[in-house]
């Protein structure tokens, strides 16, 4: 590290506020890498001087120091942000919606983008050959490449670190990342007038959290997969929800449930900066993709195997065209999809909307930076979710703090 640190990445890496996003990286690639930590995260490591603009473009684009989003006249759901429809469907491709997380939706619309000739390449994060259970960061040129990228990837990824080198040529990209991939990325638009024309779509999913790499090694463990002794590994698809599956050098494969890997072992290894995160829903994206759960009689989302179905949210009017040019190209069946139902079937979203602000009050109660957010109504859903939860959820994180857990 050098001497003389950026006080904005000093800020955001002591308070344990990095989403890993790569948006420092990129705006500073001589100055900043992204790299494993010691906690198994991608986070920056600073090897030179920032420059005062690099220093403030720095503190306007970093997730963990603000991130902010409006309505510009379209609805606006306090729990799940500015929007101009929602759908639920799935890829028409029985294949494609089988290999995909989440009813194949998301990559049918890349497909789409590609053989229309309307992007020339798809940037998305997709599995490290290097490191079955790790990420990468990959540009798809066709439709076999986003096949293969199909598939949620419950692992660090920094997609934007590479962004400049695409900035310097041509070429039109889709980027398809994190919530707050794309919320950064949305941010570099306003100092960076390339941004906008190399990048005319910007694609996002629901996203619960980032677990660290640790959390994948405790799922090969109670699989009984050595890691080196693993060739592939997929966190969900091949189904609705899939499984995680781990592939081995001989050809066997070990598997676990959504619920057991996602539920059990995955969500308790998610890096604290998204359990502050009010935008795990892609509000700045053109267009977002997430699953379509059923639930039971409880209002509780269904894990059971089945055909997977897409929920697909246009957030602007570029993505509802996009949507509806591919629904009529016959690539995704859609229908619409009442907000309403939304909550209980992703009770995880909710929650964390709702109870952003207490967590948020207890950092700064205990002299802790905090992100700045805006446009997601926090004080409306703060009330929503009660007095009880709202003081479980602020003492909780004081605990946290108090004890050295974040």
């Amino acid at each position: 590290m050098t001497e003389k640190r950026s006080a904005t990445l000093a800020t955001v890496l002591d308070g344990q506020l990095c989403s890993g996003c790569g948006g420092c990286a990129a705006l500073a690639p001589d100055a900043v890498t992204m790299q494993i930590s010691d906690a198994g995260y991608l986070r920056p490591v600073q090897t030179s001087e920032l420059s005062p603009f690099q220093e403030n473009y720095l503190n306007q684009i970093c997730p963990g120091v603000r991130v902010a989003q409006a309505p510009a006249g379209r609805p606006d759901h306090p729990l799940w942000g500015p929007y101009i429809a929602m759908h639920a469907g799935h890829a028409t491709d029985p294949e494609l919606r089988r290999n995909a997380s989440s009813g194949g939706a998301l990559s049918a619309v890349l497909i789409h983008l590609l053989d229309s000739k309307e992007i020339d390449k798809v940037v998305q994060v997709g599995a490290d050959p290097n490191l079955p259970i790790g990420n990468r960061t990959v540009l798809s040129q066709n439709g076999a490449a986003v096949f293969a990228s199909a598939g949620s990837r419950y692992a660090p990824s920094a997609p934007l670190e590479g962004l400049e080198a695409l900035l310097q040529t041509d070429l039109r990209y889709a980027f398809v990342g994190k919530p707050c991939d794309v919320g950064a990325l949305r941010a570099m638009m306003r100092f960076d007038d390339r941004i906008a024309a190399r990048f005319p779509y910007l694609l996002s999913f629901f996203c619960a959290g980032v677990p660290s790499l640790a959390g994948a090694r405790v799922v090969l463990n109670r699989l009984g997969a050595p890691e080196d002794e693993v060739t592939a590994f997929r966190y969900r698809g091949n189904g609705w929800p899939g499984f995680a599956t781990a592939t081995l050098r001989d050809g066997t494969t070990r598997q676990m449930s959504y619920a057991d890997s996602w539920g059990g072992i995955l969500s308790r290894h998610v890096q604290f900066r998204c359990k502050i995160c009010p935008d795990g829903t892609g509000g700045l994206a053109d267009l977002v993709c997430a699953d379509a759960w059923e639930a039971d009689e409880r209002g509780y989302p269904i894990f059971a195997e089945r055909d997977g179905t897409s929920l697909i949210v246009s957030r602007t009017e570029k993505g509802e065209a996009l949507l509806r040019s591919v629904v009529a190209a016959g690539r995704v069946e859609a229908f619409a999809f009442d907000p309403a139902g939304l909550a209980a079937i992703q009770p995880g979203q909710t929650g964390k909307r709702r109870l952003t602000l207490a967590r948020l009050a207890a950092l700064r109660a205990m002299g802790r930076a905090a992100p700045r957010y805006t446009g997601f109504h926090l004080w409306r859903n703060a009330r929503a979710a009660g007095l009880r939860a709202n003081a479980k959820n602020f003492l909780g994180t004081l605990r946290r703090i108090w004890q050295g857990r974040l």
